[in-house]
């Protein structure tokens, strides 16, 4: 991972002067890791609980890449996550060396992290039967991924809409606040979270309790990720106003 992801794709980069290849490989590398588990011959079994962690996983995947690609206009390399292009602006003269530690070496935590809850699912030495904290984590692994199908086509539909109005010369709505975005100001990233900890739940269940470092960094990540987002919303003039008013009405993750 080290070599292929962190080494291959920064060099990569240089030469395409484009950190996009690291988002959707985070779409991928995840099921890829829990099929490395699942059929890992130190593996302790392949019980139901693998096989539906295993599900789960390539469902979320799948819907995520779709997400990515659609966004990007089904194309590679449309265009990198726009924090590293801040980053880049801001300091261009040393981003070449500075990439590798904050686009790249950085990924290896997050992902090995996440992922934790299935090796334990793979590798606990303690057996135990599918039970009731199993089928919470089923469900809420579920209930994760359509909150965050619903929020992001919710929010495909706005930017849709605001593009027709720009070739239209209308002016754009400033704030989607409608749909789950009425009740969460990130819906769709409170559906990633809820995902992730259901996953947890699985490690939780055969007693592999200190996983959940890898989900809680995850989560500390997503909030500096929003406090980024918002701070980027508020510096347009135009939908600062209107924005302050949304935080002050609107829950941050949690859709009441």
């Amino acid at each position: 991972f080290f070599i292929n992801i962190c080494i291959l794709f920064w060099i990569i980069s240089l030469i395409q002067s484009s950190t996009w290849l690291i988002d959707p490989y985070w779409t991928i590398i995840p099921p890829m890791i829990g099929l490395f588990y699942h059929f890992h011959p130190l593996a302790q079994s392949i019980s139901f609980r693998s096989i539906i962690a295993l599900i789960l996983v390539f469902i979320w995947s799948i819907r995520l890449t779709h997400s990515y690609f659609r966004r990007e206009n089904y194309q590679f390399g449309e265009r990198e996550d726009w924090r590293f292009t801040d980053m880049k602006k801001k300091d261009p003269k040393n981003w070449w060396w500075m990439s590798f530690f904050t686009a790249f070496l950085s990924q290896q935590p997050m992902l090995v992290g996440i992922t934790l809850p299935l090796w334990a699912i793979n590798f606990s030495k303690i057996q135990v039967e599918f039970n009731i904290i199993d089928i919470i984590a089923f469900i809420g692994c579920i209930v994760g991924i359509v909150i965050a199908f619903i929020s992001d086509n919710q929010l495909r539909e706005f930017v849709i809409k605001n593009e027709k109005l720009s070739r239209n010369n209308k002016p754009k709505l400033l704030l989607l606040n409608t749909g789950l975005w009425k009740y969460s100001r990130h819906p769709n990233y409170f559906g990633e979270q809820l995902w992730w900890w259901s996953l947890f739940l699985f490690a939780y269940s055969v007693g592999e309790y200190w996983t959940v470092i890898g989900t809680l960094f995850n989560s500390l990540i997503m909030i500096q990720v929003t406090i980024l987002t918002e701070d980027k919303i508020l510096q347009n003039k135009n939908r600062r106003h209107i924005y302050k008013d949304y935080q002050s009405t609107t829950s941050v993750w949690i859709p009441w």
